[in-house]
This record gives C-alpha cells, structure tokens and sequence, in this order.
C-alpha cells in the first residue's frame, strides 16, 4: 500500500500501543512481589490453545512445563505476574506457505479465560476459513488486537464492539470477511487506528458510521472494501463527519467521476491520502485535488487514469501549494514529455512517475531529493546533472551510452538503479566519490571493461548488483576488501569475470545474499565462505566448480537457498550444509545441486532437512533407490530427481501430500504406478517418462490429480488404453504418452480437455504457481525442446483426439503405438499445428485433404502405417517434400514420393472406397444393402416370380414329378436286374 513507499510522515500507531501503559516484562515475575508462577487457569487455558492448533514450525514448543511465564510469546504484568499480551505473530502466506505459522479450525474461546489480556496479535497464522468467535467482544481490557492475514472468514462479530479501549484493530488481508452492519464502530470510543482491508463493506448498512462515530480515529484504511460512489452519497450527513482522520487509504475501490465530499470535511487534517484505483479520469484534473485538500503531504494516486486527464491548469499556481512531499503517480500511462507542473512545486521532495509513458527526463529541480521514472519511454543519454538527488531509479527505460562520470557529483545519493537499459562502456570510477551510497543496481545493461578499483571506497554501500552485462577481469579482495557494510552481491551472467580470492583471506563482511552464477571461480570451492555465519542465499551455480564438497560445508549454520548447479562437482552427496528457514528469509529452503556429477546413492541424511521445500538433484549420476526417509519431506513443494541412474520401483515416500511437482524421468524405475500418488491433490506437474514402468495409466491419474497442467509418461512399457477420466484433467495443457504399448482407438473424451482447446485464462490451480524457471521437455520438430520461462505458452499433447476442440495444439505426437483406422479429417481445424509424429502406428485410410489447411506446419511424419491414395497437394504440404515423411506405406502415391498416381485424380484399387468417417459408414450402409439385395434376389426373385405366374408354378412341378418318374423307373429296372442275376447265380449253384 502506499504508506509502505511514503516518507514515513504518517504516525506509526502500532508502535505508540504496543507497550502502552503498563512496562510487558517477560512473565519472571517482579523482585519485589511473591509473584513467581502464573496461575493454573491462565495455564490451562493456554494449553488448550495449544492444543487446538497445528503447530508445525514449533512456535509453542517452549509451553511446557508448568511455569507459563517461561514460555515464548507470552508477556505479563511485572507486578500482578497476569498475562497481559499474547504475541503469536506468523507469516503464514498462501502463495508461499511461509515458514512459522500456526494451523488452526477455529480461534479456541479458552482465550476468554486471560482477563487482563491487553494485546492481542495473531496475525499471519492460517485458520482456515473460520469464523471470529464472539468471545473476543469480553476481553474487555483489550488495547491491541491484530486479526490480519490469518484467513477467517464470515461476518464480523459486532461484539467486538464492546471494546471501549481498544486503541488499534487490524482485521485487513483475511480474504472472506464481511461486515452486515458497522453500528458496533460506535462503541469503539478509543479507536485510533482501524485496518478493515479487504473486507468487504459492500453490503453494510451504516456504512458512514465509520467516519463521524469515532472521534478519536486517526488512521483507516479501507483498501479494496467494495465501496462505490454511493456509499458516500447524499445519505451520508457530511456536517457530522469530525476532522481528526490524518490516514485515509481507499486503495481498490470502484471509485469513479467526482471525488467523496467527506474528503473536503477532512480538508485540514487529513496529510495522508491514497486514490490509487480511483477512476479520475471522467470529472476531475489534479489542480482540483490539490486545492481542495491543502494539508496533504502525501498523495498516492497510481492507475488512476490520469493520462485522460489535463495535469496542469492555468487557474491554479502550484507554487503556493507547498505541503505536497511525496506524490505517486505511477502507473497512469501519462505519456509525452515531462509534465512542467511539478517544476512549480517547491515542496516537493519525493516524486513517483514509473510505470508510465514518459520519453523526456526530469527538468532541474533543486528541491527533490527521490525521482523514480522506472519503466516508462526514455532514451538517449543520461543528462550529465541531475540536481540534488538521494534516490534516483531510472531501471527499465532505454537509456543508452555510458554512465556519466558526473554521476560522482551527486554527493548525498543513498539509493541509485539504472538496471535494465542499453547503457554500455565502464562503471566509472567516479563512483567511488559516493561515499554515502548503500544501493546500486545496474544489471542487465552492456556495461563492459574491469569494475573500477574504486568501488572499495563505498563504505556504507549494502547492495551491489551488476549482473547480466559482459563485466571481465580478475576481481574481488581489491574491490570488496573495504566494504563492510556488503551484504548482497549480485554479478551473474557475466562470464569473462573471475573471482580469484586467496585461500586464507576473510571478509569483513557477512554475506546475506551471494549470487555469481555463470561467473568464474578460481581455486576451487570458495574457501572464504567458511566464515559466513548470516548466509540465507547462496548461488554458485555454473562457476566451474569441480571436485567434493569439503567437509567444512556441512558444519556452516543454516543457509535457506543452496544453488550449486550446472558445476562439476563430484563424489557422493556428504557434507551438505543444514538447508533449513530461519531469520528473514521468508520463502521456503530450497537445494539446487542439478547438472553436476554426484554419485553413490542419495543420502538418507537429507531427509533431516524436513522443511526442505524445494529438492533439485536432477542430471547427476545418482544411483541405487530413492530412500523411503523421503516420506519425512512433508513440506516438499517440487522434487525433481530426473536424469540420473535411480532404479527400483517408485516408492510410496514420494507421495508427499505437499508436492506441486514430481518429475522421476529419465531413470531405470520400474513396476506399476503406485496408487498412493492418487492422493497428490495438489500435483500440477507428473513426469514419469523415459523409464521402464509398466502396466495400464490408471483411472486416478486424472480424476484424483485434478490440477494436473503437465502429464508427461512417454517411452515406457505402459499397455492398455488411455484412460476414459482424462476427460477429468480440465487444466491439462501437456500429455505424452508417446512410445509406449498402448492400443486401441483415441479416446474421443479428449476432445473436452478445455485448457488446450480455448484461449482463455487457465484460472488458479489451488496451492499451485509454477515457477517461471520450471523446465518442460518435449519432441517436437524433430528436435528435444526445453520449455524455460515461456513454457505457460506451450498447448502440447503427445496424444491425438479426434475433435475439433484442440484447436491451440501447437504440438502432436502420437508416434510408436498401435493405433488404427483413419485420420479424422477434423485434424485440419487444429489451424496452430506446427508438428505432428503419427509415424509407427497401423492407421488406414486416404490422407485427409484438410491437412492442407495447417498453414504453420513445418514438420510432419506419417511414416510406417497403412495408407493409402493420393496424398494432398496445396499451401503447406507443397513445402514438406521429403520422401521420408511417408516411407513405409506402399499404396500412396503422388509427389513427393516417385510412384506417380496412373491418371489424375486415379488412386490405387484399395483406395476407391470413401474415406475416414464417411468411409466407414459407408461400409457399413453398402453391408446392410447387400443383405436386402441378397434377400430380394433370392426369396423374392425366385418365389415372387412364382406367386404371379401360374404356368412358372406348374413347370417345377411338372419337371420334379418327370424327374421323380425317371429316377423311379431306373430305380425298378436296376433292382430287378440285381434281382434276375442273383437267381441265375443260385441256379448255376444248385446244378453244379
């Protein structure tokens, strides 16, 4: 928001009731009392608590024992030894998850039992959509309550109401709280400070209450509330609204056209004000705003639409108005060359112009100490004097030529940031005159030459980042020896740099972050690190590293990110350091050791860095199984083993509920899925193939794993069929199942796979952001390609479906199965192909014309199936006129292959019945045609033609019973001959 980029000139309200009133000591109990314990109800009640929470990261681990006074997070009154302040603050996020938070269903009503509680923060923590309970409204004693980001949801209990000290009530950043009425504002009579961000007030009635029924109110923010114009309508009496409000933020709210009237009843108190959101662009110019609340001195009033609007007004001299400090313009696409109003304000010492169009430089002003014009149309040169300047950031423009060597004139900068432009040349060595400067970014730019010797002068300088230029020379105890105060270091990407440290030289600074990836590092692993006790980034990655980790690694403290990839390393994975959060770093440990040469097995002692949230060890030479201690990862959000020598089954240990990416490719696993990754609810990424595992894809693959985006099994022994529930994986944008066993027709279910079939946006995968450095690989063209940072546009399926919805294909690859029957001639509506492999399979049928459509097809394979015909000319396919794409199916014919068609528009013999969909039915149609045919030529042929010509019925008649008659007579004559010559024989017999 923006009091967080103010001057800081607006009261620090939190800090004034933390500790007012009574002196919070750690409940030890006072000298001078008898005070020792805390009593057993306050101890219960905190134990259930405890108890009625998830506590993961061990923030309550101290509460044991008896003696609540001890434990952490617990503050009492030194005299009376009562709790008096409840200090659990997380930092619980959901696109993080963060790193100490607590879990809980409900905020418990034990709570209740703590009288004399006074503060009140739970803050950060994660409760899971519950409700705050009305309990909370009889902590009567309650100064400090602190609700913020700790997910409840439901209507704000009005009891809270009840609590006439309360000096501060933040309940902002929950998400899905709601307010049906603000009445109970009024009985909050102490109320100095009020956050209700993102809460939605849309449908509140007494909206106004808020602004005239707490007197003693000095700062509210209603940040992205859900209030529109009317709700500072005539309805709301603004001769009642009181002048004592100094703090307004009404960032996010549907704003429009002429600005609140209450803002005018605040005309003389109010020093804070931030629109940013607010439509200004309909019925106001800035002039206006200004005049109307002259004691403003700080303003926000970023994408207000301000480029609609006229900046400056003849009527107005902006001289005279001189409380303007900080003003934020940012993100209005103003654009032009620099608005000369903002010359005339003498009082302006912080301007804010970024995000915007701009493409002239500031004009001279003696006054303003903080310019930031980052992102917006600048060219040409960095002018040669830039007044008095303490903060300049011009990063993301397109300046060029070099750094100024005047830029050492400006004596009191603190803060300077030219990164992202076209400057080239040397760093200056004037810089080195900057002695009070603690910030200089100037990366991704061509800066070239030797980092000037005189960078050692910058005594109090804490962040240097020159990463991404083309830097080179030997640098480091020359340049840094001096600077104490150094604690981020950012000089990647410049690979002719090399940092030649000598083995026994200690630096006298603790590093925070340390980054020289694609750098050089000489002597082999830094041995100067070992000294390093405040270490929480550390990237060495592709620094020419070679040989084992030494044993002092693993004895340093805890280092949060651990990047030694792409490096030569070797030996087996021992000597890691304790991967592990603490301190400020807020993101989830991380271990990046991939494209090394690691060997043996992996380690089971890894699997003490339980809240390791990010495992790459991908493109080693790791052999052996993965160990079954992996179950113990229970924070693990991505593990990527792939390309390694890992064998065995899959094991169930990786089945970790936390995972959001699993990638076991390129390895010797074996066996069957197993079942337990079904409960992977959050997995957006499985990528299982180049193995040997075998069996069917299961059903689950797709109706558990409901945010899957990427499903990659190719080259496995996997038999069946696809399965019917992929129809389920609506986020699906990848699938390869290609070189595999599978038969069968395609599922026609595919054609409802949404997120490849439609331009629009993917929606939130809960719990899932890929990150932007996630690599996808996948053949296409003929050619393994490695999806980085663009891999969001890739829609690949290695998979076919015939209909017509995929029409964002860019990649198909259905090659090396047994699929058969026809190419659908729907293919042709998948306009995006650029690749399509249906090689090795048994298709039929004639190629479709269609095919000709595919106007950005560059590589196509149909070789070694069963087609037949002439293949289709026109558009595209008159590029593609290698042989080799149709090799392997004797009857097609036509160029580019050398069997020409016998005549125009004549296709082989087998080829002449109708083709794809139409072919079959057809066929089937002409079947039960011959049948009738059949039918009617042999019953009713014969037997009709009988029915209706008498002498017909008579002539087979006729000739059966002369038939009958001849065969009867021959019948007769030959019995009786067989007759007569048997008694001549017995007559001859009896004579003889």
């Amino acid at each position: 928001m923006g009091n967080q980029r103010g001057l800081g000139l607006h009261l620090n309200f939190v800090c004034a009731f933390l500790f007012a009133g009574a002196t919070y000591t750690p409940c030890l109990g006072d000298q001078n009392t008898s005070v020792t314990v805390c009593s057993e109800q306050e101890r219960l009640a905190l134990l259930k608590f405890k108890n009625s929470v998830e506590d993961g990261s061990g923030m309550l681990s101290s509460w044991v024992g008896n003696d609540c006074f001890l434990w952490e997070g617990i503050h009492c009154n030194g005299v009376t030894g009562k709790v008096e302040s409840l200090h659990l603050r997380g930092d619980f996020d959901v696109w993080r998850q963060g790193y100490k938070y607590l879990v809980g269903n409900e905020m418990k009503s034990s709570l209740a039992e703590l009288w004399n509680l006074k503060h009140l923060d739970l803050s950060g923590n994660y409760f899971q959509g519950s409700q705050i309970l009305k309990f909370i409204g009889s902590l009567k004693q309650l100064a400090y309550l602190n609700l913020s980001h700790a997910y409840f949801e439901g209507i704000i209990p009005p009891h809270i109401g009840n609590l006439s000290d309360l000096k501060v009530l933040d309940l902002s950043s929950n998400g899905g709280l709601k307010v049906d009425d603000m009445a109970w504002t009024s009985g909050l009579l102490s109320l100095e400070h009020l956050d209700l961000s993102e809460v939605d007030l849309g449908g509140a009635r007494n909206r106004d209450m808020v602004f005239y029924m707490i007197p003693s109110l000095r700062k509210l923010s209603l940040w992205r509330c859900g209030l529109s114009n009317a709700d500072f309508g005539p309805f709301l009496n603004s001769s009642r609204i009181l002048p004592n409000i100094k703090h307004l933020d009404l960032v996010g709210n549907s704003f429009q056209g002429p600005l609140p009237s209450i803002l005018q009843n605040m005309s003389s108190s109010l020093t804070f004000l931030d629109l940013s959101g607010f439509n200004l662009s309909l019925a106001w110019n800035f002039a206006n705003l200004l005049s109307m609340i002259p004691s403003l001195a700080e303003l926000h009033l970023s994408a207000c639409g301000l480029h609609k609007t006229h900046l400056s007004s003849p009527r107005h001299n902006f001289s005279t108005l001189s409380n303007i400090q900080y003003l934020d313009l940012s993100g209005n696409l103003i654009h032009g060359t620099f608005p000369s109003v903002f010359t005339n304000m003498s009082s302006l010492r912080a301007l804010d112009l970024s995000g915007n169009m701009l493409n002239s430089l500031v004009p001279i002003m003696p006054n303003l100490l903080d310019l930031s014009l980052s992102y917006n149309q600048l060219t040409g040169r960095i002018p040669t004097f830039l007044g008095n300047l303490s903060k300049l950031d011009l990063s993301g423009n397109q300046l060029n030529g070099s750094i100024p060597e005047s830029v050492g004139n400006l004596a009191g900068l603190t803060y300077l940031d030219l990164s992202s432009n076209q400057l080239k040349g040397p760093i200056p060595a004037s810089l080195g005159r900057l002695i009070s400067l603690q910030s200089v970014s100037l990366g991704s730019n061509f800066l070239n030459d030797t980092i000037p010797v005189s960078i050692r002068l910058l005594s109090k300088l804490q962040h240097l980042d020159i990463s991404n230029n083309s830097l080179e020379g030997v640098v480091f105890e020359a340049h840094f020896a001096n600077l104490s105060m150094l604690k981020h270091l950012y000089a990647s990407l410049n690979t002719k740099l090399t940092f030649n440290v000598s083995s026994d030289w200690i630096p006298p600074f603790q590093w925070e972050n340390f980054q020289l990836h694609s750098c050089n590092i000489t002597n082999g692993f830094p041995q100067w690190l070992r000294n390093q006790r405040k270490l929480w980034m550390l990237v060495l990655s592709n620094a020419r590293m070679s040989g084992p980790l030494p044993g002092w690694l693993r004895k340093m403290p805890i280092i949060p990110h651990l990047d030694l990839s792409h490096n030569q390393l070797s030996g087996p994975l021992k000597n890691l350091p304790n991967v592990a959060t603490y301190g400020r770093y807020r993101f989830g440990p991380s271990l990046f050791l991939e494209n090394n040469f690691f060997s043996e097995s992996i380690p089971s002692s890894l699997c003490r860095r339980r809240d390791l949230v990010y495992l790459d060890l991908s493109k080693n030479r790791l052999t052996g199984k993965i160990p079954t201690c992996f179950v113990d990862l229970q924070q693990l959000y991505t593990l990527i083993l792939s390309s390694n020598w890992l064998s065995g089954v899959v094991p169930s240990s990786v089945a970790l509920n936390s995972l959001h990416q699993l990638k076991l490719n390129d390895n010797n696993f074996v066996g069957e899925l197993p079942r337990e990754l079904a409960n992977l609810l959050y997995l957006s990424i499985l990528d299982l193939g180049d193995n040997r595992l075998s069996g069917n894809i299961p059903e689950w693959v797709a109706e558990n794993l409901a945010n899957l985006v990427v499903l990659r099994l190719h080259k496995n022994n996997f038999t069946g069929r696809i399965p019917q529930s992929l129809r389920k994986a609506s986020h699906l944008r990848i699938l390869d199942v290609a070189d595999n066993n599978l038969k069968g027709t395609i599922p026609p279910c595919l054609g409802e796979l949404d997120a490849m079939g439609n331009d629009h946006d993917y929606g939130y995968f809960p719990g899932s952001f890929l990150d932007d450095d996630e690599n996808v690989e996948q053949v296409m063209k003929g050619v393994s390609l490695e999806y980085t940072t663009t891999w969001d546009l890739v829609y690949n399926m290695d998979l076919s479906s015939n209909k017509t919805a995929l029409i964002k294909l860019v990649g198909l690859n259905l090659s090396n199965n047994h699929l058969s029957r026809y190419i659908p001639d729907s293919i042709g509506n998948m306009t995006e192909l650029e690749s399509l492999d249906l090689s090795g399979n048994e298709l039929n049928g004639m190629i479709p014309p269609s095919m000709a459509n595919l106007t950005f097809l560059s590589r196509l394979k149909l070789s070694h199936n069963n087609l037949y015909g002439r293949i289709p000319t026109g558009r595209q396919l008159q590029t593609l006129t290698d042989p080799s794409i149709y090799e392997g199916n004797k009857d097609l014919c036509g160029p580019p292959l050398p069997n020409n068609c016998s005549k125009p528009g004549e296709v082989p013999t087998r080829s002449k019945k109708k083709q794809g969909a139409s072919d079959e039915k057809t066929e089937v149609w002409l079947f039960y045609v011959d049948i009738i045919c059949g039918f009617a030529t042999g019953f009713w042929g014969v037997i009709g033609l009988l029915l209706f010509k008498k002498q017909w019925r008579w002539i087979p008649f006729m000739f059966a019973e002369e038939t009958m008659d001849k065969i009867y007579v021959a019948i007769v004559v030959r019995v009786n001959k067989i007759t007569r010559g048997r008694e001549a024989v017995q007559v001859l017999w009896n004579q003889s």
